[in-house]
């Protein structure tokens, strides 16, 4: 069995559903320190004028004590009638948008203040038109308050995993050998973005996840997010290697 785990992601890129595509079971990382400017709260798409980001505020006070599950988004601004604006402005030609529009615009009508709250509503929708259905929990959850590696350990251990997917730059802090001493095979994501078909000129890569369902659709955004990358067939080969 194959984990992984990623901090949850407002209208993640390509790369974060190849990486969790990839798994057997998957851990949302509700529980670790909320990071300023991440990908936790905010993303790119592409505008008329080049990319733009789409960034929800949040409360800042005290933020470096709180995990991402307790922060709450700062309302004192209307940034969900923005968001759907601009999602509106920009995207309203793209051969898909109008299959999508009734679900976004309701989205943006939600009246939650909890962030992880309204990042997991999206999440569950972009896994579920992509047809990627790990088996997923909540590292609040696990009751699980190791650190770092160890924490990877652990969950492997709770979840029944046998092998990790980390992101590329697990390469630059994972000790194979404590892995190895534990059972636990290790694969590190080497993402290669392909490129697809956008509106206005020129291609921009890196783009959240709405930018290629609204141009392609589910279907052919679930096949291009695989396009020139590691498979989970092939993956499963190359760990019983």
């Amino acid at each position: 069995m194959i984990l992984t785990a990623h901090q949850p992601a407002y209208m993640p890129w390509l790369g974060y559903f190849h990486k969790i595509a990839l798994a057997d079971n998957f851990v949302m990382l509700d529980a670790v320190q909320f990071e300023k400017n991440s990908f936790t709260n905010r993303n790119k798409i592409k505008t008329s004028n080049g990319e733009a980001w789409l960034t929800i505020p949040v409360e800042m006070k005290g933020h470096l004590d709180k995990q991402i599950n307790q922060i709450q988004m700062d309302s004192r601004s209307n940034w969900k009638k923005k968001h759907w604006n601009t999602l509106l402005l920009n995207y309203k030609k793209a051969p898909f948008f109008d299959q999508y529009a009734g679900f976004f615009e309701k989205y943006y009508q939600s009246e939650t203040n909890d962030l992880f709250g309204f990042i997991q509503l999206s999440s569950n929708f972009f896994f579920q038109e992509l047809k990627i259905t790990p088996q997923t929990k909540k590292l609040s959850e696990l009751n699980v308050e190791s650190k770092k590696q160890d924490l990877i350990i652990d969950l492997c251990k709770r979840t029944g995993s046998n092998a990790f997917v980390f992101g590329a730059l697990g390469k630059n802090y994972a000790d194979k050998n404590l892995f190895d001493e534990n059972g636990i095979s290790i694969y590190f994501q080497e993402y290669k973005h392909p490129s697809y078909q956008q509106l206005w000129q020129g291609y921009l890569p890196y783009m959240g996840i709405v930018d290629a369902l609204f141009n392609l659709g589910p279907q052919r955004t679930k096949e291009l997010i695989f396009e020139g990358n590691i498979t989970k067939q092939e993956l499963e080969k190359i760990l019983k290697q």
